[in-house]
């Protein structure tokens, strides 16, 4: 059950003024479970699903303890918060940032991720830093160059720890945990929107008599999102898109497809026809995955292209529509996904274009979310196709749903087979950065 209020949670006068600044009413559930057993120092075991408000579970009490410690020249690591990716490790330290303005004595925060030139944050972490927002790579080459030391970090913070194991972090976390403080001498809180067994074994090494949290969504608070599948052949997504823009009038779209190359082909064909869109993948520079995403918030774009590193712990305001052009390899991500929009008590809009090779790997999506979506077909674009081909692809579309779901095929990335061999190796997964 939701506390009454910020002040029945033990929080501070100026972590207070901090919520009543962020416009903050009321705390949501996961804040209701997490933050007075964080503030009594307890371990937290977290189910943590998208626009949960998870960030300030952990901010607020990771600021209390910062008030409250003793300050040094240089300044001591106190508390460590490991992400998955670099745009999440951004977003989680300007949440931080913004919490800690009303803070009697200024904090130092730092965010290091791969990407980028390390020089810069090397520089930025000259005379310590209080916190650090971090990915595990980044976080072991600094630590590496000496420019960061963890000895004296008490308050450990796992956000998506289930992405942090998918994206090969597994090696770079056990090193991690060894240069902590032991575990009777850290607090740990660990979140994660599902448990699958990897999860559950770091759980049991890095927590002690954890405080489980898991509250399914109130259906007066799940978010407010109609979800529609359109039935097209995969060759002519692209112009169905292009006449839904238009025809809905769709301000702006965060479009999510299955690989790299099929960001910069739609985004360029949309392009052409006179749409500002971008792409937002993996493999671009730091530099050009923030311009994507800062001008599309900004609304100098109208559509983003992306693969999933857009998926999850990104917040996009009041983003009104998520395409699903291509369906996500795992039924689990397209709550992700669609979780893009409806976000603070908005309502939003999810579309799925649907061939007759994804319909099977939908009908999964479907059971898995307990919910049936009605097929649709916009007249101009009723599909001709009623099987998977048997031929390749057009030029420029993804590979079909395979017989087990998945979108990408049996075909192995590039990235796949890196880690696979690294792992083979036994020399830990590439630092570079997700």
């Amino acid at each position: 059950m939701t506390a009454l209020s910020f002040a029945a949670l033990g929080l501070s006068d100026a972590l207070l003024q901090a919520v009543e600044e962020q416009g903050y009413r009321l705390p949501t559930p996961i804040q209701a479970a997490v933050i007075p057993a964080a503030l009594q120092g307890r371990d937290v075991l977290a189910a943590a699903q998208t626009g949960s408000g998870k960030t300030a579970a952990f901010a607020l009490p990771l600021l209390q303890q910062l008030e409250r410690a003793p300050r040094s020249t240089p300044r001591r690591t106190r508390a460590l918060v490991l992400v998955p990716t670099r745009e999440l490790a951004a977003q989680v330290a300007e949440a931080i940032q913004a919490l800690a303005r009303p803070l009697p004595q200024p904090i130092k925060l730092a965010c290091v991720f791969g990407g980028v030139s390390i020089n810069p944050q090397m520089m930025a972490l000259r005379g310590g830093a209080d916190a650090v927002v971090a990915t595990p790579g980044r976080l072991l080459d600094l630590v590496d160059h000496n420019a960061l030391g963890l000895a004296g970090a008490s308050l450990l913070v796992l956000d998506e720890a289930d992405r942090l194991l998918d994206a090969g972090f597994a090696d770079e976390l056990a090193r991690i945990v060894t240069l902590l403080p032991r575990l009777k001498q850290r607090q740990t809180l660990l979140f994660s929107a599902t448990f699958p067994p990897a999860v559950q074994a770091l759980a049991r090494q890095l927590l002690q008599d954890p405080l489980h949290v898991d509250l399914p969504a109130e259906p007066e608070t799940a978010p407010d999102i109609t979800q529609r599948a359109l039935q097209v052949d995969a060759a002519r997504r692209t112009m169905l898109l292009r006449h839904l823009i238009a025809s809905e009038r769709w301000t702006r779209v965060l479009v999510f497809v299955a690989t790299r190359y099929a960001t910069e082909h739609v985004a360029d064909k949309l392009s052409r026809a006179g749409i500002a869109a971008a792409a937002l993948h993996g493999e671009l520079s730091q530099g050009a995955r923030m311009q994507a995403l800062d001008d599309f918030k900004a609304e100098r774009l109208q559509v983003l292209v992306a693969t999933d590193v857009a998926a999850r712990g990104l917040h996009i305001a009041q983003l009104p529509v998520v395409v699903n052009y291509d369906l996500p390899r795992a039924a689990a991500d397209y709550v992700h996904r669609i979780g893009r929009t409806a976000r603070a008590g908005a309502s939003g809009l999810a579309v799925s274009f649907i061939s007759a090779a994804t319909e099977p790997h939908f009908r999964l999506i479907e059971k898995r979310q307990g919910r049936r979506v009605a097929r649709e077909c916009i007249a101009g674009f009723e599909p001709t196709e009623t099987e998977a081909p048997a031929a390749g692809p057009p030029a420029g579309q993804p590979r079909p749903a395979d017989a087990n779901g998945g979108i990408k095929g049996k075909r192995k990335s590039k990235k796949d087979k890196l880690r696979e061999a690294v792992t083979q190796a036994r020399a830990g997964p590439s630092r570079s950065g997700t």
